[in-house]
Protein backbone atom coordinates (compact mmCIF):
# COMPACT_ATOMS: atom_id res chain seq x y z
CA UNK A 1 0.00 0.00 0.00
CA UNK A 2 1.53 3.06 -0.77
CA UNK A 3 1.40 5.84 1.48
CA UNK A 4 1.72 9.73 0.20
CA UNK A 5 4.80 11.51 1.68
CA UNK A 6 4.56 13.66 5.04
CA UNK A 7 0.64 12.95 5.14
CA UNK A 8 0.47 11.65 8.69
CA UNK A 9 -1.36 8.44 8.90
CA UNK A 10 -3.47 6.89 11.90
CA UNK A 11 -4.65 3.22 12.97
CA UNK A 12 -6.85 3.23 15.68
CA UNK A 13 -7.19 0.11 17.86
CA UNK A 14 -10.34 -1.18 19.29
CA UNK A 15 -10.24 0.72 22.51
CA UNK A 16 -10.47 3.70 20.61
CA UNK A 17 -13.30 3.22 18.03
CA UNK A 18 -15.66 1.98 21.06
CA UNK A 19 -14.73 4.82 22.93
CA UNK A 20 -15.87 7.56 20.59
CA UNK A 21 -12.55 8.74 20.27
CA UNK A 22 -11.54 9.67 16.71
CA UNK A 23 -14.39 11.08 15.60
CA UNK A 24 -14.01 13.69 18.58
CA UNK A 25 -10.53 14.39 17.44
CA UNK A 26 -11.46 14.25 14.34
CA UNK A 27 -13.85 17.54 14.51
CA UNK A 28 -11.31 19.32 17.38
CA UNK A 29 -8.79 19.23 14.46
CA UNK A 30 -6.22 17.27 16.09
CA UNK A 31 -6.42 14.55 13.41
CA UNK A 32 -6.19 15.06 9.81
CA UNK A 33 -4.55 12.57 7.15
CA UNK A 34 -5.26 9.54 6.87
CA UNK A 35 -7.31 7.07 9.20
CA UNK A 36 -6.56 3.57 8.84
CA UNK A 37 -9.28 1.09 10.02
CA UNK A 38 -7.88 -2.54 10.59
CA UNK A 39 -9.89 -5.22 9.80
CA UNK A 40 -9.38 -6.79 13.07
CA UNK A 41 -11.21 -4.34 14.35
CA UNK A 42 -13.85 -4.51 12.02
CA UNK A 43 -14.00 -8.46 12.75
CA UNK A 44 -14.06 -8.28 16.51
CA UNK A 45 -16.79 -5.35 16.87
CA UNK A 46 -19.00 -7.47 14.43
CA UNK A 47 -18.44 -10.59 16.31
CA UNK A 48 -19.69 -8.32 19.60
CA UNK A 49 -22.86 -6.99 17.49
CA UNK A 50 -23.56 -10.48 16.51
CA UNK A 51 -23.18 -11.49 20.14
CA UNK A 52 -25.92 -9.12 21.23
CA UNK A 53 -23.09 -6.88 23.09
CA UNK A 54 -23.54 -3.12 22.96
CA UNK A 55 -19.70 -2.52 22.92
CA UNK A 56 -19.76 -3.84 19.68
CA UNK A 57 -22.86 -1.62 18.38
CA UNK A 58 -20.92 1.47 19.74
CA UNK A 59 -17.80 0.87 17.64
CA UNK A 60 -19.34 0.42 14.56
CA UNK A 61 -21.48 3.58 15.26
CA UNK A 62 -18.25 5.50 15.33
CA UNK A 63 -17.01 3.83 12.88
CA UNK A 64 -20.17 5.54 10.56
CA UNK A 65 -19.10 9.03 12.17
CA UNK A 66 -15.32 8.38 11.03
CA UNK A 67 -16.81 7.82 7.40
CA UNK A 68 -18.98 10.31 7.51
CA UNK A 69 -16.27 12.77 8.68
CA UNK A 70 -14.12 11.36 5.92
CA UNK A 71 -17.29 11.90 3.14
CA UNK A 72 -17.13 15.70 4.16
CA UNK A 73 -13.47 16.05 3.43
CA UNK A 74 -11.81 16.27 7.06
CA UNK A 75 -10.18 12.55 6.46
CA UNK A 76 -8.97 9.81 4.34
CA UNK A 77 -10.64 6.82 5.26
CA UNK A 78 -9.44 3.39 4.63
CA UNK A 79 -9.66 -0.19 5.33
CA UNK A 80 -6.12 -2.10 6.00
CA UNK A 81 -4.54 -5.13 7.31
CA UNK A 82 -5.40 -8.47 6.95
CA UNK A 83 -8.36 -10.19 8.24
CA UNK A 84 -7.96 -11.39 12.08
CA UNK A 85 -7.95 -15.72 12.12
CA UNK A 86 -10.94 -17.17 14.24
CA UNK A 87 -8.60 -17.74 16.99
CA UNK A 88 -7.50 -14.08 16.80
CA UNK A 89 -11.54 -13.09 17.69
CA UNK A 90 -11.33 -15.75 20.20
CA UNK A 91 -8.17 -13.96 22.33
CA UNK A 92 -9.16 -11.06 22.14
CA UNK A 93 -9.19 -10.43 26.08
CA UNK A 94 -6.04 -11.40 25.83
CA UNK A 95 -4.56 -8.79 23.71
CA UNK A 96 -4.39 -10.60 20.59
CA UNK A 97 -6.26 -8.15 18.58
CA UNK A 98 -4.43 -5.40 20.10
CA UNK A 99 -0.44 -6.87 19.13
CA UNK A 100 -2.27 -7.01 15.11
CA UNK A 101 -3.08 -3.60 15.27
CA UNK A 102 0.05 -2.61 17.11
CA UNK A 103 1.84 -4.93 14.55
CA UNK A 104 0.32 -3.15 11.52
CA UNK A 105 0.74 0.81 12.97
CA UNK A 106 4.93 -0.04 13.16
CA UNK A 107 4.56 -1.68 9.55
CA UNK A 108 2.96 1.35 7.92
CA UNK A 109 4.73 4.13 10.23
CA UNK A 110 1.36 5.27 11.52
CA UNK A 111 0.56 6.94 15.08
CA UNK A 112 -1.42 4.57 16.75
CA UNK A 113 -4.53 6.17 18.24
CA UNK A 114 -5.59 4.36 21.74
CA UNK A 115 -7.87 4.45 25.10
CA UNK A 116 -5.94 1.35 26.45
CA UNK A 117 -3.58 2.31 29.07
CA UNK A 118 -1.34 -0.90 28.90
CA UNK A 119 -1.55 -0.62 24.92
CA UNK A 120 -0.17 3.21 24.84
CA UNK A 121 2.91 1.89 27.56
CA UNK A 122 3.42 -1.31 24.83
CA UNK A 123 3.49 1.05 21.35
CA UNK A 124 6.02 3.67 23.79
CA UNK A 125 7.96 0.83 24.52
CA UNK A 126 8.83 -0.28 20.89
CA UNK A 127 9.37 3.76 19.99
CA UNK A 128 5.66 4.21 18.31
CA UNK A 129 4.15 7.52 17.78
CA UNK A 130 0.88 7.12 19.88
CA UNK A 131 -2.04 9.01 20.63
CA UNK A 132 -2.92 8.24 24.41
CA UNK A 133 -6.84 9.67 24.77
CA UNK A 134 -7.44 8.75 28.66
CA UNK A 135 -10.90 8.46 30.66
CA UNK A 136 -11.99 11.93 30.51
CA UNK A 137 -14.31 13.46 33.69
CA UNK A 138 -17.56 12.38 34.60
CA UNK A 139 -19.98 14.10 31.99
CA UNK A 140 -23.85 14.67 32.46
CA UNK A 141 -25.97 12.06 30.50
CA UNK A 142 -28.94 12.04 29.35
CA UNK A 143 -29.68 9.14 31.92
CA UNK A 144 -29.02 11.73 34.36
CA UNK A 145 -31.62 14.19 33.44
CA UNK A 146 -34.61 11.40 34.71
CA UNK A 147 -33.70 12.09 38.19
CA UNK A 148 -33.76 14.13 40.88
CA UNK A 149 -33.16 14.24 44.43
CA UNK A 150 -36.05 11.95 45.63
CA UNK A 151 -36.11 9.93 42.59
CA UNK A 152 -34.51 5.69 43.73
CA UNK A 153 -34.67 4.12 40.03
CA UNK A 154 -35.72 4.96 36.51
CA UNK A 155 -37.58 2.34 34.31
CA UNK A 156 -37.65 3.30 30.31
CA UNK A 157 -39.12 1.02 27.76
CA UNK A 158 -39.97 2.02 24.18
CA UNK A 159 -43.64 2.45 23.41
CA UNK A 160 -43.74 3.65 26.99
CA UNK A 161 -43.75 6.75 29.40
CA UNK A 162 -40.37 6.99 31.52
CA UNK A 163 -41.29 5.98 35.25
CA UNK A 164 -39.43 6.49 38.23
CA UNK A 165 -39.77 5.09 42.08
CA UNK A 166 -39.34 8.08 44.00
CA UNK A 167 -39.19 7.95 47.86
CA UNK A 168 -37.48 6.00 50.18
CA UNK A 169 -37.10 1.89 51.15
CA UNK A 170 -40.35 1.02 52.25
CA UNK A 171 -42.38 4.30 51.18
CA UNK A 172 -42.01 4.91 47.49
CA UNK A 173 -44.44 5.77 44.78
CA UNK A 174 -44.39 5.06 40.70
CA UNK A 175 -44.51 8.34 38.97
CA UNK A 176 -44.55 9.22 35.19
CA UNK A 177 -41.77 11.40 34.22
CA UNK A 178 -43.37 12.43 30.85
CA UNK A 179 -46.36 11.59 29.23
CA UNK A 180 -44.65 11.34 26.01
CA UNK A 181 -43.98 7.42 25.34
CA UNK A 182 -39.97 6.66 24.39
CA UNK A 183 -38.53 5.53 20.76
CA UNK A 184 -36.59 3.30 19.89
CA UNK A 185 -33.89 5.51 18.80
CA UNK A 186 -34.38 7.45 22.30
CA UNK A 187 -33.98 4.45 24.55
CA UNK A 188 -30.66 3.23 21.56
CA UNK A 189 -29.17 6.95 21.79
CA UNK A 190 -29.41 6.37 26.30
CA UNK A 191 -27.50 3.13 25.69
CA UNK A 192 -25.06 4.16 23.34
CA UNK A 193 -23.67 6.91 25.91
CA UNK A 194 -23.61 4.92 29.02
CA UNK A 195 -21.88 2.32 26.93
CA UNK A 196 -19.59 4.89 25.91
CA UNK A 197 -18.78 6.75 29.02
CA UNK A 198 -18.31 3.17 31.05
CA UNK A 199 -15.61 2.71 28.70
CA UNK A 200 -13.80 6.28 29.64
CA UNK A 201 -14.56 6.64 33.13
CA UNK A 202 -12.63 4.93 36.13
CA UNK A 203 -15.59 4.84 38.13
CA UNK A 204 -17.48 2.95 35.39
CA UNK A 205 -17.65 -1.11 34.73
CA UNK A 206 -19.42 -2.83 31.91
CA UNK A 207 -20.08 -5.59 34.35
CA UNK A 208 -22.12 -8.13 31.96
CA UNK A 209 -22.11 -7.59 28.00
CA UNK A 210 -24.37 -10.96 26.49
CA UNK A 211 -26.79 -11.05 23.39
CA UNK A 212 -29.66 -9.22 24.91
CA UNK A 213 -28.70 -7.47 27.53
CA UNK A 214 -25.90 -5.38 29.43
CA UNK A 215 -25.19 -4.87 32.60
CA UNK A 216 -22.95 -1.67 33.58
CA UNK A 217 -21.56 -0.12 36.79
CA UNK A 218 -21.33 3.75 36.14
CA UNK A 219 -20.49 5.76 39.17
CA UNK A 220 -23.41 5.50 41.90
CA UNK A 221 -25.46 4.19 39.10
CA UNK A 222 -26.58 0.26 38.55
CA UNK A 223 -28.08 0.42 35.08
CA UNK A 224 -29.47 -2.74 33.26
CA UNK A 225 -29.79 -2.47 29.83
CA UNK A 226 -32.27 -5.28 27.76
CA UNK A 227 -33.25 -5.47 23.88
CA UNK A 228 -34.86 -7.81 21.48
CA UNK A 229 -34.94 -11.09 20.96
CA UNK A 230 -34.17 -11.15 24.96
CA UNK A 231 -36.91 -8.67 26.15
CA UNK A 232 -40.09 -7.89 23.98
CA UNK A 233 -38.57 -4.21 23.20
CA UNK A 234 -35.38 -1.48 24.40
CA UNK A 235 -35.62 -1.54 28.19
CA UNK A 236 -33.05 0.78 30.17
CA UNK A 237 -33.19 0.55 34.29
CA UNK A 238 -31.22 2.59 36.27
CA UNK A 239 -31.29 2.45 39.98
CA UNK A 240 -29.26 4.75 42.40
CA UNK A 241 -28.64 4.53 46.10
CA UNK A 242 -30.51 7.83 47.59
CA UNK A 243 -27.99 8.21 50.60
CA UNK A 244 -25.27 6.89 52.13
CA UNK A 245 -25.63 6.00 55.64
CA UNK A 246 -23.11 4.56 58.26
CA UNK A 247 -23.49 2.55 60.53
CA UNK A 248 -23.96 4.97 63.12
CA UNK A 249 -27.54 6.27 61.75
CA UNK A 250 -29.05 2.87 62.26
CA UNK A 251 -29.46 3.78 66.41
CA UNK A 252 -28.62 0.02 66.75
CA UNK A 253 -28.82 -1.68 70.32
CA UNK A 254 -25.49 -1.48 72.29
CA UNK A 255 -26.32 -4.71 72.76
CA UNK A 256 -26.17 -5.35 68.48
CA UNK A 257 -23.28 -3.43 68.43
CA UNK A 258 -20.96 -5.01 71.00
CA UNK A 259 -21.91 -8.41 69.51
CA UNK A 260 -20.60 -6.97 65.48
CA UNK A 261 -17.50 -5.71 67.10
CA UNK A 262 -16.43 -8.68 69.44
CA UNK A 263 -18.54 -12.07 68.19
CA UNK A 264 -20.22 -12.01 64.61
CA UNK A 265 -18.18 -13.25 61.77
CA UNK A 266 -20.99 -15.57 60.07
CA UNK A 267 -23.28 -12.90 59.26
CA UNK A 268 -26.43 -12.44 57.20
CA UNK A 269 -27.85 -9.81 56.32
CA UNK A 270 -31.69 -10.46 54.72
CA UNK A 271 -34.86 -8.26 53.55
CA UNK A 272 -36.80 -8.32 50.37
CA UNK A 273 -35.59 -6.23 46.98
CA UNK A 274 -35.19 -2.54 47.52
CA UNK A 275 -35.46 -3.01 51.45
CA UNK A 276 -31.78 -1.40 52.10
CA UNK A 277 -30.08 -4.62 52.73
CA UNK A 278 -26.96 -3.70 50.42
CA UNK A 279 -26.85 -0.36 51.96
CA UNK A 280 -27.21 -1.80 55.36
CA UNK A 281 -24.11 -4.26 53.76
CA UNK A 282 -22.09 -1.22 52.76
CA UNK A 283 -22.23 0.95 55.82
CA UNK A 284 -21.37 -2.47 57.82
CA UNK A 285 -17.98 -2.80 55.80
CA UNK A 286 -17.53 0.75 55.90
CA UNK A 287 -17.54 0.18 60.05
CA UNK A 288 -15.08 -2.65 60.21
CA UNK A 289 -12.71 -0.55 57.40
CA UNK A 290 -12.55 2.51 59.65
CA UNK A 291 -11.75 -0.21 62.97
CA UNK A 292 -8.42 -1.63 61.59
CA UNK A 293 -10.16 -4.85 59.84
CA UNK A 294 -9.01 -5.71 56.18
CA UNK A 295 -12.11 -5.75 54.27
CA UNK A 296 -13.15 -7.28 50.66
CA UNK A 297 -16.22 -7.22 48.76
CA UNK A 298 -17.28 -9.88 46.21
CA UNK A 299 -20.45 -7.79 43.88
CA UNK A 300 -22.17 -8.09 40.72
CA UNK A 301 -22.37 -5.39 39.72
CA UNK A 302 -20.07 -3.95 41.75
CA UNK A 303 -22.11 -0.65 43.18
CA UNK A 304 -21.15 -0.60 47.18
CA UNK A 305 -19.25 2.99 47.99
CA UNK A 306 -16.65 1.93 49.68
CA UNK A 307 -13.46 3.54 51.21
CA UNK A 308 -10.33 3.16 49.03
CA UNK A 309 -9.01 0.74 51.35
CA UNK A 310 -11.44 -1.61 50.42
CA UNK A 311 -11.45 -3.80 47.73
CA UNK A 312 -14.04 -4.62 45.61
CA UNK A 313 -13.71 -7.98 43.51
CA UNK A 314 -16.30 -8.40 40.62
CA UNK A 315 -17.95 -11.96 39.58
CA UNK A 316 -18.79 -10.87 36.56
CA UNK A 317 -14.84 -10.94 35.68
CA UNK A 318 -13.17 -13.83 37.68
CA UNK A 319 -14.72 -17.18 38.11
CA UNK A 320 -15.58 -18.26 41.32
CA UNK A 321 -12.61 -20.26 42.10
CA UNK A 322 -10.04 -17.89 41.37
CA UNK A 323 -12.21 -15.86 43.72
CA UNK A 324 -11.62 -18.02 46.30
CA UNK A 325 -8.17 -18.69 45.72
CA UNK A 326 -7.57 -14.92 45.76
CA UNK A 327 -9.49 -14.39 49.02
CA UNK A 328 -7.85 -17.30 50.73
CA UNK A 329 -4.29 -16.20 50.10
CA UNK A 330 -5.01 -12.48 50.98
CA UNK A 331 -6.82 -13.57 54.26
CA UNK A 332 -9.10 -10.62 54.82
CA UNK A 333 -10.90 -10.14 58.39
CA UNK A 334 -14.44 -9.65 56.72
CA UNK A 335 -15.42 -10.18 53.03
CA UNK A 336 -19.00 -8.81 52.30
CA UNK A 337 -20.62 -10.95 49.30
CA UNK A 338 -23.38 -9.04 47.49
CA UNK A 339 -26.20 -10.99 46.42
CA UNK A 340 -25.88 -14.84 47.09
CA UNK A 341 -28.14 -16.68 44.55
CA UNK A 342 -26.42 -19.65 43.23
CA UNK A 343 -25.62 -23.21 44.92
CA UNK A 344 -21.97 -21.66 43.56
CA UNK A 345 -22.24 -18.63 45.69
CA UNK A 346 -23.33 -20.28 48.59
CA UNK A 347 -20.17 -23.31 48.23
CA UNK A 348 -17.92 -19.88 48.02
CA UNK A 349 -19.34 -18.29 51.63
CA UNK A 350 -19.28 -21.82 52.81
CA UNK A 351 -15.48 -22.14 52.14
CA UNK A 352 -14.11 -19.09 53.16
CA UNK A 353 -16.42 -18.93 56.54
CA UNK A 354 -14.53 -22.93 57.42
CA UNK A 355 -11.26 -21.05 56.32
CA UNK A 356 -11.53 -18.82 59.40
CA UNK A 357 -12.71 -15.63 57.15
CA UNK A 358 -15.59 -13.59 58.93
CA UNK A 359 -18.31 -13.69 56.30
CA UNK A 360 -21.20 -10.84 55.73
CA UNK A 361 -23.77 -12.48 53.03
CA UNK A 362 -26.83 -10.61 51.77
CA UNK A 363 -29.44 -12.82 49.95
CA UNK A 364 -32.94 -12.29 49.77
CA UNK A 365 -35.63 -13.08 51.89
CA UNK A 366 -39.52 -12.41 52.79
CA UNK A 367 -38.95 -12.90 56.24
CA UNK A 368 -35.59 -13.81 58.62
CA UNK A 369 -36.01 -17.30 58.97
CA UNK A 370 -36.21 -17.52 55.09
CA UNK A 371 -32.71 -16.39 55.39
CA UNK A 372 -31.21 -19.27 57.31
CA UNK A 373 -33.02 -21.56 55.16
CA UNK A 374 -31.45 -20.70 52.20
CA UNK A 375 -28.71 -22.93 53.18
CA UNK A 376 -30.86 -26.18 53.94
CA UNK A 377 -29.97 -28.81 51.91
CA UNK A 378 -26.72 -26.85 50.85
CA UNK A 379 -24.94 -27.65 53.75
CA UNK A 380 -24.97 -30.44 56.30
CA UNK A 381 -27.16 -29.05 58.68
CA UNK A 382 -24.92 -29.60 61.95
CA UNK A 383 -22.10 -26.76 60.13
CA UNK A 384 -25.45 -23.95 60.22
CA UNK A 385 -24.03 -22.50 63.21
CA UNK A 386 -20.44 -22.03 62.78
CA UNK A 387 -21.27 -20.44 59.43
CA UNK A 388 -24.00 -18.31 60.55
CA UNK A 389 -24.26 -17.02 63.92
CA UNK A 390 -26.26 -13.46 63.45
CA UNK A 391 -29.17 -12.55 60.87
CA UNK A 392 -29.95 -9.23 60.62
CA UNK A 393 -33.46 -8.24 58.78
CA UNK A 394 -33.59 -5.34 56.94
CA UNK A 395 -37.21 -3.67 56.65
CA UNK A 396 -38.05 -0.41 55.11
CA UNK A 397 -34.26 0.45 55.46
CA UNK A 398 -33.90 -0.20 59.08
CA UNK A 399 -32.73 -3.19 61.13
CA UNK A 400 -36.40 -5.00 62.24
CA UNK A 401 -35.03 -8.23 63.73
CA UNK A 402 -31.66 -9.84 64.77
CA UNK A 403 -32.02 -13.57 65.29
CA UNK A 404 -28.44 -15.53 66.69
CA UNK A 405 -28.15 -19.12 65.88
CA UNK A 406 -26.71 -21.62 67.87
CA UNK A 407 -26.66 -25.60 68.39
CA UNK A 408 -27.79 -27.97 71.58
CA UNK A 409 -28.60 -31.36 72.23
CA UNK A 410 -32.32 -31.48 73.36
CA UNK A 411 -35.43 -33.23 73.01
CA UNK A 412 -37.05 -30.82 70.47
CA UNK A 413 -40.37 -28.24 71.61
CA UNK A 414 -43.48 -30.61 71.55
CA UNK A 415 -41.67 -33.83 72.22
CA UNK A 416 -42.17 -35.89 74.92
CA UNK A 417 -40.16 -39.17 74.64
CA UNK A 418 -36.46 -38.79 76.19
CA UNK A 419 -34.89 -41.12 73.65
CA UNK A 420 -36.04 -38.29 71.30
CA UNK A 421 -33.56 -35.98 72.30
CA UNK A 422 -31.31 -34.75 69.44
CA UNK A 423 -28.65 -32.00 67.87
CA UNK A 424 -31.25 -29.02 67.55
CA UNK A 425 -30.32 -25.36 66.39
CA UNK A 426 -31.70 -22.59 68.15
CA UNK A 427 -32.72 -19.42 66.21
CA UNK A 428 -33.29 -16.75 69.45
CA UNK A 429 -34.34 -13.23 68.99
CA UNK A 430 -31.06 -11.43 69.97
CA UNK A 431 -32.66 -8.62 71.56
CA UNK A 432 -34.99 -10.58 73.89
CA UNK A 433 -33.19 -14.05 73.91
CA UNK A 434 -36.66 -15.51 73.26
CA UNK A 435 -36.25 -18.98 71.28
CA UNK A 436 -38.38 -18.26 67.87
CA UNK A 437 -37.72 -21.63 66.01
CA UNK A 438 -35.84 -24.78 66.01
CA UNK A 439 -34.00 -26.60 63.16
CA UNK A 440 -33.54 -30.42 63.68
CA UNK A 441 -33.43 -33.57 61.62
CA UNK A 442 -36.63 -35.57 61.79
CA UNK A 443 -36.60 -38.96 60.20
CA UNK A 444 -35.13 -38.20 56.27
CA UNK A 445 -36.28 -35.09 56.78
CA UNK A 446 -34.96 -31.13 58.30
CA UNK A 447 -37.88 -29.71 59.83
CA UNK A 448 -38.44 -26.06 60.73
CA UNK A 449 -40.22 -25.64 64.01
CA UNK A 450 -41.80 -21.93 64.88
CA UNK A 451 -41.29 -22.08 68.64
CA UNK A 452 -44.01 -20.29 69.85
CA UNK A 453 -46.76 -22.20 67.84
CA UNK A 454 -45.67 -25.38 68.62
CA UNK A 455 -46.14 -24.38 72.73
CA UNK A 456 -49.99 -22.80 72.25
CA UNK A 457 -50.63 -26.38 70.32
CA UNK A 458 -49.08 -28.08 72.86
CA UNK A 459 -50.11 -26.88 75.73
CA UNK A 460 -53.98 -26.31 74.06
CA UNK A 461 -53.69 -30.81 73.50
CA UNK A 462 -52.67 -31.26 76.90
CA UNK A 463 -55.17 -29.34 78.78
CA UNK A 464 -57.90 -31.09 76.66
CA UNK A 465 -56.56 -34.03 77.84
CA UNK A 466 -56.31 -33.20 81.45
CA UNK A 467 -60.18 -31.99 80.97
CA UNK A 468 -61.45 -35.58 79.90
CA UNK A 469 -59.01 -37.38 82.49
CA UNK A 470 -60.81 -35.61 85.30
CA UNK A 471 -64.05 -36.01 84.30
CA UNK A 472 -63.67 -39.98 84.10
CA UNK A 473 -61.86 -39.83 87.14
CA UNK A 474 -64.52 -38.36 89.40
CA UNK A 475 -67.51 -38.30 87.58
CA UNK A 476 -70.40 -35.91 88.72
CA UNK A 477 -68.07 -32.65 88.61
CA UNK A 478 -68.25 -30.15 86.06
CA UNK A 479 -64.93 -29.61 84.36
CA UNK A 480 -64.35 -26.53 81.78
CA UNK A 481 -61.42 -24.90 80.72
CA UNK A 482 -60.83 -21.35 80.73
CA UNK A 483 -57.56 -20.39 78.68
CA UNK A 484 -54.85 -22.68 79.80
CA UNK A 485 -56.55 -23.42 83.26
CA UNK A 486 -58.47 -26.39 83.68
CA UNK A 487 -61.22 -25.64 86.13
CA UNK A 488 -62.75 -28.43 88.44
CA UNK A 489 -66.71 -27.33 90.35
CA UNK A 490 -67.00 -29.72 92.81
CA UNK A 491 -70.10 -30.41 94.51
CA UNK A 492 -69.83 -30.30 98.28
CA UNK A 493 -71.21 -33.74 98.89
CA UNK A 494 -67.94 -35.04 96.80
CA UNK A 495 -64.99 -33.58 98.95
CA UNK A 496 -64.29 -36.78 100.29
CA UNK A 497 -64.31 -38.73 96.94
CA UNK A 498 -61.80 -35.49 95.92
CA UNK A 499 -59.97 -36.13 98.54
CA UNK A 500 -58.75 -39.33 97.81
CA UNK A 501 -58.01 -38.31 94.06
CA UNK A 502 -55.94 -35.63 95.01
CA UNK A 503 -52.93 -36.73 94.64
CA UNK A 504 -53.56 -38.44 91.50
CA UNK A 505 -54.95 -34.26 90.45
CA UNK A 506 -51.91 -33.30 91.34
CA UNK A 507 -49.59 -35.30 89.49
CA UNK A 508 -51.59 -34.77 86.42
CA UNK A 509 -50.90 -31.18 86.66
CA UNK A 510 -47.10 -31.86 86.77
CA UNK A 511 -47.05 -34.86 84.15
CA UNK A 512 -48.76 -32.21 81.76
CA UNK A 513 -47.59 -29.24 82.80
CA UNK A 514 -51.18 -27.60 83.30
CA UNK A 515 -52.86 -25.79 85.96
CA UNK A 516 -56.08 -27.37 87.70
CA UNK A 517 -58.00 -24.82 89.34
CA UNK A 518 -60.54 -26.61 92.14
CA UNK A 519 -64.07 -24.96 93.10
CA UNK A 520 -66.14 -25.48 95.38
CA UNK A 521 -70.48 -25.34 94.97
Amino acid sequence: MAIVAEEEVYVPDTSAIIEGVVSRLIREGKVRGRIIIHKAVLAELEHQANQGRATGYAGLEEIKRIKELADKGYVTFEIGGEKPRPGDIRMASAGAIDALIRDYAFEVDAILITGDRVQALVAKAIGMKVIYVPPEKPAKLKLEEFFDETTMSIHLKEGVPPVAKKGRPGDWVYEVIDSKPLERSELEAIAKEVIEEAKKRSDGFIEIDRRGSTIVQLGVYRIVITRPPLSDGWEITAVRPLKKLRLEDYNLPPKLLKRLEEKAEGILIAGAPGMGKTTFAQALAEYYASKGKVVKTIESPRDMILPPEVTQYSKSYADLGELHDILLLSRPDYTVFDEMRSDEDFKLYTDLRLAGIGMIGVVHATTPIDAIQRFIGRVELGMIPSLIDTVIFIRNGIVDKVYEVRMTVKLPTGLREAELARPVIEVRDFISGDLEYEIYTFGEQTVVVPVKKVRTTTVLASVDKVANLIQRMLPGVDVSIEDTTVVVTVPRNMIRQLNKKIKKIRKLESKYGVTIKLRFI
